[in-house]
This record gives C-alpha cells, sequence and structure tokens, in this order.
C-alpha cells in the first residue's frame, strides 16, 4: 500500500519555499489553499509529476504557535536519495550553512538527520529501494543526487497499543526488524515511501501539533474501491473514521490510530495535472471550483509567495 503524502505544519511559506524547493531542490506540483482553511496556502511537493509516494505537503500558520514533538505524532519524515549520494549531500548541507547529525547507520541505510528552518525533524536516507526512481532533471540538485521522494516516516508511541498492528493487517506493511526501540515495518516491493518505524517511548510527554510538526501521514489506496474497502476495515476495528471527502487531486478518509496519530487513506487519482498542464505545475495559485469566486478575496489575504531562484546546479 504505502505512503502517498505527508503533511506538516510550516511557520512563514516562503522560508518554507526556500528551504524545500531551492535548497533541498523538491519540485513544487501544487500552490493551493487549505480546503477547509482557504485564508492559508498548502504547499504541495514531489517529484516532477507529484506521484504518490514523492509527496511532501505543509499548511504554512505565519502566525501559529510552535508544537511539540512527542508521543502520539510522527516524529520523523524521511527523504530517500540515492545510496551514493551521501557525500553530495554533506556538502550541500554544509554549503548551505545547514547543521546536521550522521552519518549513521540504520538497518542496513546511512542516516543524515536534520531539521527544517521550523524545527520539523527530517532524515535523508541513503536507500537502495530509491533505485530505479526517476529523479525530477529540472531542479537545482543534479537529477543523480536529487531526493527522490518520501523513504517514509516515523511513529512515537507511548508503548504499542496496537499500532504495528494496524499496519500489518489493515494498511499493508510486514515487519522488517527491530532494532532498540525501533520496529520498522515496510510494504512489499522497492520504491517510494515504503518504510514506517514505530519508535515505542512509554512514559515520554505527548506531542502537540503545531508549527514544527507533521499534521498526517496519508496511506496509498490504488482506487476508490480499495480505499471503501480499507475504511470499512478499520471502521470493523471500532475505529472513528471520515466519510469520503473530495480534496479535488485524490479523495480522502481520515482516522485515528490507536496511538493517536492522525492517518488519511488517499486515493492515487486524479493527481495533480487534472487543472495545470505538466509544465506548469505550481507556477500559481490554483483553487477548487467551489472556491473560484471567491479569488480576489482570497489572493488578498495570502502572502505574497515567489518561487526562489534556481541554483547554479551541482554537478557530483
Amino acid at each position: 500500500m504505502g505512503i502517498h503524502h505527508i503533511t506538516a505544519i510550516a511557520g512563514e511559506p516562503q522560508r518554507n519555499l526556500d528551504f524545500y524547493a531551492g535548497t533541498l531542490g523538491l519540485r513544487l506540483v501544487k500552490l493551493t489553499v487549505n480546503f477547509d482553511d482557504p485564508t492559508t496556502y498548502h504547499l504541495y511537493y514531489g517529484d516532477e509529476l507529484g506521484h504518490p509516494g514523492s509527496l511532501l505537503t505543509f499548511f504554512p500558520w505565519p502566525r501559529g504557535r510552535r508544537g511539540r514533538q512527542g508521543t502520539g505524532q510522527a516524529g520523523t519524515v524521511s527523504l530517500a536519495i540515492p545510496a551514493a549520494s551521501l557525500g553530495f549531500w554533506i556538502e550541500r548541507l554544509l554549503s548551505h550553512n545547514i547543521r546536521y547529525n550522521g552519518p549513521a547507520r540504520r538497518f542496513d541505510e546511512q542516516v543524515l538527520s536534520l531539521t527544517d528552518p521550523d524545527g520539523l525533524l527530517l532524515e535523508l536516507v541513503a536507500s537502495a529501494r530509491a533505485a530505479g526512481i526517476s529523479p525530477w532533471g529540472e531542479g537545482p540538485v543534479a537529477p543523480e543526487h536529487a531526493i527522490r521522494g518520501l523513504h517514509g516516516t516515523t511513529l512515537w508511541e507511548d508503548g504499542d497499543t496496537g499500532t504495528g498492528d494496524l499496519l500489518v493487517r489493515t494498511l499493508g506493511f510486514e515487519p522488517a526488524g527491530e532494532e532498540d526501540s525501533l520496529a520498522r515495518f515496510q510494504s512489499s516491493g522497492e520504491g517510494l515511501g515504503t518504510v514506517v518505524h514505530l519508535r515505542r517511548a512509554p512514559g515520554f510527554w505527548r506531542g502537540a501539533d503545531g508549527v514544527g510538526t507533521v499534521h498526517h501521514v496519508a496511506f496509498r489506496a490504488a482506487s476508490e474501491q480499495a480505499q471503501l474497502d480499507r475504511r470499512a476495515e478499520i471502521e470493523a476495528r471500532g475505529i472513528e473514521i471520515t466519510p469520503l471527502i473530495d480534496r479535488r487531486y485524490f479523495r480522502s478518509v481520515y482516522f485515528r490510530e490507536p496511538g493517536g496519530v492522525l492517518f488519511e487513506i488517499a486515493t492515487d487519482a486524479p493527481g495533480f495535472t487534472i487543472d495545470e498542464p505538466a509544465t506548469e505545475l505550481g507556477t500559481r495559485l490554483m483553487l477548487p471550483p467551489a472556491l473560484e469566486a471567491r479569488r480576489q478575496q482570497i489572493e488578498d489575504v495570502l502572502p505574497a509567495v515567489r518561487l526562489p531562484q534556481t541554483a547554479v546546479r551541482q554537478e557530483k
């Protein structure tokens, strides 16, 4: 099944754009608004077309309160880089004055740990699971070193009250070993968004949503029927789950897993080219039809943003 996208909460939208589209070299595939609060942006980053598994999205809250990382949250966002690109990324982080820890070996992969400008915990994972994934070829990072998309995430839990069982029995993951307090689950096959770590931290403080934290983790459904089937399974477990919600670029249902992390199941289709050509993704504010009549009012409220100037490409 795998991860469809991860959504986090940011502060200033321009600072977020400069870091993710500039420093990390991801493509802004959709500039839109939070459909539940159209006075704020919703920024989508991913590969060339924003394929499921490549997507990291943000709700920027310029005056939002800072969150607190803790249990009941997805604590870390892991991004996949080619196995041979670790040295390139160390040099790039140093050249941008970004502090990092590592590399450290975890489950036979090398990991660099860092934070984004709002304190969100990130990892760059040099993983063979990214092999064969085509990069975005027009970004500021040379294609052979470019981030491919999501490697996965780490859930912080006060023990394990059923999260692991849900991942295996309902969401299609398989146990893949343990290291210290970290249990690894992965979906079958290679590719993006295929790894979920469960960190057991009994007695650790509870997390609080806010700037610098993950809002939710979305898992893939190949079709609406597959989504409905999964929804029925979750409901049968006694977990409260929302009705189907149209997010224009995918259809969604939401629920909280037993440890408290907000999960979503999102369809692969229709994708991000439904309302703008592939060559123009992310270049202008896109609104759903229901909000189009309010465009001027919405644009007057939103802070002005621009894509960062494309950096000189660094060769290997």
